[in-house]
């Protein structure tokens, strides 16, 4: 993809002002335009010293699995066939045969693999639990009371043990009991009637994305650089799904130890637009479109009352520890809009306008996670900071300790969310 850097500045000025934000963005890291199969982006955990007195006692969290591969064998064989196929009929181009080698070495290292942890997730993983623990050793000290709950998913309870593992070896007394049980599914990975009537085939919003895509993903010129027989790909081929299919095998491959890359093939401003249309379906199904009244962001409902419980638990008992859980990005986005964290809640329906309020990248990228991290003084008072990929974030709470809040004002704000009106079918 550094080949095609140089072109993306001619493009630059056909781009309005707030599109050229996340054009800008992607300019300047084209991994970006992966969207939620963006590599973790933190190395260094940053915190503001909370304020005198209070020190760490307990921390909530909920991260995505790491870096994984694509959820099917089929997204690798079926392009990787196709161009097979092209080739034995002798229709490919140059261009095209090359392509065909890498599909193939993607498609070796993948298969059977699909769906899985990869070593970088493992790795991701390991290294945000310690710099959880050098970031907050007191919530670890002693005996503390500590969870690990994941889905039943592999790729999630195998992140659950990675982070275990970097716990437990800064300190190997810790016991953590670690769950994956259906018994946990009701909050940790929810999914309302409503959000999946909103999501349905044929509904609102599939019929906006599929309008969008027609739109936006343009794969004439892949196809003419690839097929050297413009008559065998129009017969034999659907374009459209094929680039997208390919879009998705290169944006994924730097979550793999593989060496492989395909990002070359599109240009810088077929980049942006897949960017563009994955950003918008994404974000239709797990986030805060307009058109939906906050169904998706409902499904969050649940793991919502969870923290406030556990919270609530923790800190009656005067203890130490965390609760940590570990699910599914379609489990955090709704949570992080839930919650109207700072960056993660705009809304809007038209896909032209997204780039202005969301950005799957910043929201959620592998091994997204969010930290609500509690401290308390001698007198007992309890204050939270959250923390979005061990960033400090603000969520629509008053406080005159920001980055802090004081607890007693966030369990009601987060109360009030809990006791309003979910959205009901009728009103889609």
């Amino acid at each position: 993809m550094k080949k095609t850097l140089a072109s993306v500045l001619l493009l630059i000025v056909a781009v309005s002002a707030l599109a050229q934000s996340a054009y800008d963005e992607i300019l300047e890291n084209p991994q970006k335009a992966g969207g939620l199969y963006y590599l973790y982006p933190v190395t260094t955990s940053l915190n503001t010293k909370a304020p005198k007195g209070y020190e760490p006692f307990y921390i909530s969290h909920y991260g995505r699995h790491g870096s994984r591969y694509l959820v099917s064998d089929e997204e690798y064989s079926t392009p990787y066939e196709i161009f097979k196929k092209a080739e034995e009929k002798g229709v490919l181009t140059a261009k095209g045969k090359d392509l065909a080698k890498r599909l193939e070495a993607a498609w070796e290292d993948a298969r059977g693999r699909s769906g899985e942890l990869t070593q970088i997730g493992v790795r991701q993983h390991h290294d945000i639990a310690q710099r959880m623990y050098k970031a907050f050793p007191q919530v670890f000290k002693g005996n503390p009371t500590i969870t690990a709950r994941s889905t039943t998913v592999m790729r999630c309870a195998h992140s659950m043990a990675a982070f275990c593992e970097g716990l437990k070896e800064l300190n190997p007394k810790l016991d953590i009991p670690r769950e994956s049980g259906r018994r946990y599914m009701s909050y940790m990975a929810n999914t309302t009637k409503q959000a999946s009537y909103f999501n349905r085939g044929d509904g609102p919003a599939a019929k906006r994305t599929a309008e969008f895509e027609k739109e936006i993903v343009k794969p004439e010129r892949l196809m003419a650089e690839m097929f050297a027989d413009s008559a065998y790909a129009a017969a034999n081929i659907d374009a459209r799904k094929l680039m997208l299919n390919l879009f998705r095998i290169a944006i994924d491959l730097p979550n793999t130890e593989a060496g492989i890359t395909i990002d070359d093939i599109f240009t810088p401003q077929e980049i942006y637009d897949l960017w563009q249309f994955y950003n918008y379906n994404y974000y239709n199904h797990m986030s805060n479109p307009t058109s939906a009244k906050g169904a998706v962001l409902d499904n969050a409902r649940p793991l919502l009352r969870n923290i406030v419980e556990s919270a609530t638990s923790m800190i009656e008992s005067g203890r130490n520890g965390a609760d940590l859980r570990f699910g599914h990005d379609s489990c955090i986005v709704p949570l992080l809009g839930l919650m109207k964290v700072e960056g993660c809640y705009g809304s809007t329906d038209d896909p032209h306008k997204l780039h202005e309020v969301y950005a799957d990248y910043k929201v959620s990228p592998m091994a997204v996670n969010l930290q609500l991290v509690f401290f308390r003084n001698k007198a007992g008072d309890v204050i939270v900071k959250l923390m979005h990929n061990e960033r400090e974030v603000s969520i629509p709470v008053a406080t005159d300790i920001a980055p802090f809040y004081h607890w007693k004002d966030v369990k009601e704000y987060f109360e009030s969310i809990l006791n309003s009106p979910e959205t009901t079918k009728e009103s889609l």
